[in-house]
């Protein structure tokens, strides 16, 4: 009788174990994954206007999940050269899912750029959905193969190398990615001269960059190469970039073991925090996709996005992008904010729980850098290196 008394009370402390871990690694569950959008699709959609003078350049976007630094950084950064026309299109004239964030409108459908009969300069192709070879959306590939000509530039960032490697247009051609995914992509696509240690390759037309971070350094190498160095200079100047010239060094380290278990004790043994951004119209995509995608390898129990008026903001370069979170049923630890001015009163009774963390003083500092301090302030320095390493920062 004591025997099985003894075995049910260690079956339960087990089982209690279990469902407590479970529920502790909820945010390493969640890191891949995402909500698709099930809003109503009754928006406004607008073009932007098509100046023949500029350069054109594509953003692919998949409907169901694009990273959202790969695909925001370049939009950013092409725009603010003032010389591009910079669109983002879709598969379907549908709400994109920003992994992790929001959801945006595409400018055009494939089908509907096609009718404009605008032929692209530079396409630029984000980490997608696809998680391998196998789900690869074949629209998209095909898509991108017709819109390539010998003319055309092709900038694949991060894991968007799959994609880039599936249209066969990389096939002995230099090609990268994010330094814990190479040896897996690689695999599965053995055409491409694959290299590491760089931040961006180049050849011919075709570039590529290592994970998320180089996104940067990727955009400036097209941004020099299509519009000159004084351009480019312009343009890294307006994002407080830390180096003097685009950092073309890298050192591809993978996420090993031991980061993993600090992952796991982190994230079961610390307050997993839920954190929040203010969508702000006006907004800087830059600085909101830095934000954004750094705080999501902290794996927070959640992060979202918030608006406090209507249902969705216009960002400094006129993208559309609707809130992931539901500002009347707030639960936050952190809210950030990129302009506390148009942070009113009533904002305030939002989010009276929450600590407010603003980013008016951030002056001559890169964003990125800015972000990872105060994750190191939060979790420690070997915390943030590991933030760093999620990020291809090296």
């Amino acid at each position: 009788m004591k025997n099985r008394k003894m075995f049910y009370a260690i079956l339960l402390i087990t089982n209690l174990v279990i469902v407590w871990l479970f529920e502790a690694c909820s945010p390493i569950r969640k890191f891949m994954t995402w909500e698709k959008y099930k809003g109503n699709n009754d928006f406004i959609y607008t073009y932007p206007k098509f100046d023949s003078s500029k350069k054109t350049v594509i953003i692919i976007a998949d409907n169901d999940g694009t990273e959202i630094f790969d695909m925001m950084t370049p939009f950013y950064l092409f725009s603010a050269t003032e010389k591009a026309n910079v669109y983002i299109v879709a598969e379907k004239k549908y709400p994109v899912t920003v992994i992790k964030g929001f959801f945006l409108l595409p400018h055009y459908s494939f089908h509907e750029f096609d009718s404009t009969a605008i032929k692209p300069d530079v396409i630029v192709i984000p980490n997608l959905s696809a998680m391998d070879a196998k789900h690869q959306n074949p629209v998209i590939v095909s898509w991108i193969k017709k819109h390539y000509l010998a003319t055309t530039k092709i900038l694949s960032v991060c894991d968007g190398s799959m994609t880039a490697a599936a249209t066969g247009i990389y096939d002995g051609k230099l090609l990268t990615t994010h330094a814990s995914d190479y040896t897996s992509i690689k695999k599965q696509y053995t055409k491409p001269m694959w290299v590491q240690n760089v931040s961006v390759t180049n050849d011919g037309n075709l570039f590529s960059t290592g994970g998320v971070s180089n996104a940067v350094e990727g955009s400036l190498a097209v941004i020099n190469q299509l519009f000159g160095t004084e351009t480019m200079m312009k343009v890294k100047e307006n994002i407080n970039y830390p180096h003097i010239l685009p950092k073309m060094e890298h050192r591809s380290i993978a996420l090993n073991f031991n980061n993993k278990l600090t992952i796991g004790n982190k994230v079961i043994f610390k307050k997993n925090k839920r954190v929040g951004l203010l969508l702000q119209d006006g907004i800087n995509e830059f600085e909101l996709a830095s934000i954004m995608d750094t705080y999501n390898r902290t794996f927070p129990s959640s992060i979202e996005s918030f608006v406090s008026v209507g249902n969705n903001i216009t960002s400094k370069y006129g993208l559309t992008i609707i809130p992931s979170g539901n500002i009347n049923s707030v639960k936050l630890d952190e809210l950030h904010i990129l302009n506390s001015v148009l942070f009113t009163k009533e904002d305030e009774k939002y989010f009276e729980k929450a600590e407010i963390v603003k980013y008016d003083n951030l002056q001559q500092q890169y964003i990125i850098n800015y972000c990872l301090e105060r994750i190191r302030n939060q979790y420690g320095k070997k915390y943030q290196n590991i933030t760093k390493l999620l990020l291809d920062y090296n």
